[in-house]
């Protein structure tokens, strides 16, 4: 059977003749100007009528018309757009899209830093009858030169003269491209079809309306509206090609169930060609009329940048990635553990009931903490704060439980169009994702023993397929039209999901034996502060392995890991009877002091592990943390593990030579060395 053909008992029904829906056969579909059958219910949370992305703006321009819905802090004072103003500026740049030749489903691509003009562009693009696509700014000029291809992109937006430069060098490599928009700074030089922001939206001043209007009317609900771009670790980026009504339709049903209210304050930082970022930044306050004030475009790297932005707009929602959280986990381990024997007391004391406290119910009122409030982060209002985008640490969800600040973890990816579970502050479990968003539907493929299996996702939400690329896009969607996520969970007897792994990122010795990683270095960082990442190596060798980084400063010019260890890292050492100070005195005199402590830490992780074969017995320091620019980190700070193994193989491979003396080893048993001797020989 063909997967995108719904047969008998498959997830949704046919949708009603009378919605905005174009002709379909099947649930997916591999082309821009293709459509798919909606997943609607006759009853429920599923059953609710379809929108377009222009008529949820037009909706929120009605309902929310001077309420700000962006504001942004340019030479020193804050500029804000209102609903109304947000609405027409859409139009106006779709109707300069239009002017450019942008054409019936062709791409716009967006290269740069959060910013109004970033948002105004995106939700333009879709008016106008394109598709938008993110960019991340840290591509090189092959892989925009990849997107702009695979999207057909007939207009690119840049925002500086360092991104224009980029497309410069791959424009003749560009056939439909027609014209580049710099949305910042001035041009350093004029070019062709090169415009500035200001001389774009004037641009279609003459485009009537009634032309714009003939192009919103032609939209339906079950025809592309978005392209966002997964990162290519393990190939290709694919284009995620994602549904006026998957993007509107779960966006509405999140918030409502999620206990968010209108007119709430987000902060926009992390990056906008992922679709979590969007999904917080730009669908959610859509549907409340939330404001959404944009950080400094250096604030994913810079903490004091990021927290500057909150300090001032102090946010009632907030969004960030584990790696964002684990970063405020360090700043107040920081300032407790300068504080005195006897406040420290207290405040372990007083941490520990709040944990038993708010295992089960939220409470948000987080109070002061050794004289560091939320306040000094900014967080003072934040009602609701939100995880996803990787399984976050339980001594990280825990600490902050202890300071009556519970995070919410969420679960979701581009192909499910946003969130798909989430925990209520009134139903809440510290280490789950949530429970599925009513209307979507989760199930677990062919669990095991503990009820750990694949995650499948289906619902209105689920994506329409991958551009271009039919049999990746047949491998996703089962025959039944499910979403498989390639990620490991399982559900318990309340319907809360649990994330424990993914399927590409298990360790798989050559004895055969399978190993998630996430549990063993999520274990080793908690018992070992001062590592930064640690990378459970071992695929296809004889045993496991660790690459391991300590936490470093970041150098303010390049964004670069610097060598001086992190003031945490420096007290660390101070306390073991270290002087070191930077990584490479660690690494390169093998600090007899910190190899003992990660030795021991690793030994407490390996008494925990069910066999011999589960231990960590080999592991490396190296020299520089892993960063976005040294090509180690995606743009949300998780791991690129296939490129890790790829860059640093030779210390990999160095791990498993006999007698390498540039490691860690694990202390056996002689009777285990002596069985591992014979095996080589």
């Amino acid at each position: 059977m063909d997967p995108g053909q719904k047969p008998s008992g498959a997830i949704g029904q046919k949708c009603p003749k009378e919605l905005n829906v174009a002709p379909a056969e099947r649930f997916w579909t591999t082309v821009r100007h293709g459509a798919v059958k909606l997943r609607m219910e006759e009853t429920g949370p599923a059953s609710e009528p379809p929108v377009t992305t222009h008529q949820r703006l037009w909706d929120s321009a009605q309902r929310f018309g001077n309420h700000p819905a962006l504001a942004i802090k340019r030479d020193g004072q804050w500029q804000t757009t209102t609903y109304r103003q947000y609405y027409q500026a859409c139009r106006a740049a779709a109707k300069s899209f239009l002017k450019l030749g942008l054409e019936r489903f062709h791409g716009v691509g967006i290269l740069g830093s959060n910013s109004p003009e970033w948002f105004i562009g995106h939700l333009g693009a879709i008016i106008a009858g394109g598709i938008p696509a993110g960019i991340y700014t840290t591509s090189s000029a092959d892989a925009c030169q990849y997107v702009a291809s695979n999207s057909e992109a007939n207009i690119l937006l840049v925002e500086d003269d360092d991104q224009l430069k980029k497309i410069l060098q791959v424009q003749d490599q560009l056939p439909h491209l027609k014209a580049i928009v710099q949305y910042n700074d001035d041009l350093k030089e004029k070019r062709p079809n090169v415009y500035t922001w200001a001389e774009f939206m004037q641009l279609g001043s003459e485009v009537p309306d009634s032309q714009l209007d003939d192009v919103i009317a032609s939209q339906r609900v079950n025809q592309c509206s978005t392209l966002v771009y997964t990162s290519g670790t393990t190939g290709p980026p694919k284009g995620v090609m994602l549904s006026h009504d998957g993007i509107t339709w779960l966006a509405n049903m999140f918030s409502t169930y999620s206990g968010l209210r209108e007119r709430e304050i987000h902060v926009s930082f992390l990056p906008l060609s992922h679709l979590a970022a969007q999904f917080f930044d730009i669908w959610l306050p859509m549907c409340l009329g939330g404001t959404t004030c944009f950080a400094n475009k250096d604030a994913l790297k810079s903490q004091d940048s990021l927290f500057d932005t909150l300090k001032e707009v102090r946010p009632t929602v907030f969004f960030g990635v584990p790696r964002t959280w684990e970063k405020f986990q360090g700043v107040l381990v920081d300032v407790e553990s300068k504080s005195s024997s006897m406040q420290r007391s207290i405040s372990t004391s007083t941490r520990e009931p709040s944990q038993a406290t708010n295992l089960n119910h939220v409470n948000s009122n987080g109070s002061g903490f050794l004289g560091f409030s939320m306040a000094d982060f900014g967080l003072d209002r934040c009602v609701l704060r939100y995880t996803g985008g990787a399984i976050t640490s339980k001594e990280t969800l825990k600490y902050f439980m202890g300071l009556n600040l519970p995070i919410i973890q969420v679960y979701g990816m581009s192909e499910s169009s946003g969130n798909h579970t989430v925990s209520l502050t009134s139903n809440y479990r510290m280490t789950s994702c949530g429970k599925t968003v009513p209307g979507c539907k989760t199930r677990i493929h062919m669990p095991d023993e503990d009820g750990n299996g694949e995650i499948c996702i289906g619902g209105r939400n689920v994506f329409m397929g991958y551009l271009n690329m039919v049999e990746k896009t047949k491998n996703a969607l089962d025959e039944e039209g499910w979403l498989h996520t390639g990620d490991i969970g399982k559900l318990d007897q309340d319907g809360f999901l649990y994330l424990t792994g993914r399927i590409k990122e298990l360790v798989i010795t050559s004895g055969g034996k399978n190993f998630p990683p996430i549990p063993i270095e999520s274990d080793l960082k908690k018992e070992v502060p001062i590592i930064s990442y640690a990378i459970l190596v071992g695929d296809k060798r004889r045993f496991l392995s660790m690459l391991i980084t300590l936490k470093c400063t970041i150098n303010p010019k390049t964004l670069m890991p610097g060598d001086d260890l992190t003031p945490e890292a420096i007290r660390f050492c101070q306390q073991l009877g270290s002087r070191a100070t930077r990584v490479s005195q660690v690494v390169r005199s093998k600090d007899p002091a910190i190899y003992k402590a990660i030795q021991e830490g690793l030994d407490r992780v390996n008494r925990k592990a069910e066999s011999h074969a589960h231990r960590v017995q080999k592991w490396a320091i190296l020299e520089k943390d892993f960063s976005v620019e040294g090509g180690e980190l995606g743009p949300t700070m998780k791991m690129k593990r296939p490129v890790i193994l790829k860059k640093y193989e030779k210390i990999i491979d160095a791990l498993y030579k006999v007698g390498s003396s540039l490691q860690g080893e694990t202390q056996r048993p002689l009777a285990e060395r002596n069985e591992e001797i014979k095996s080589k020989l």
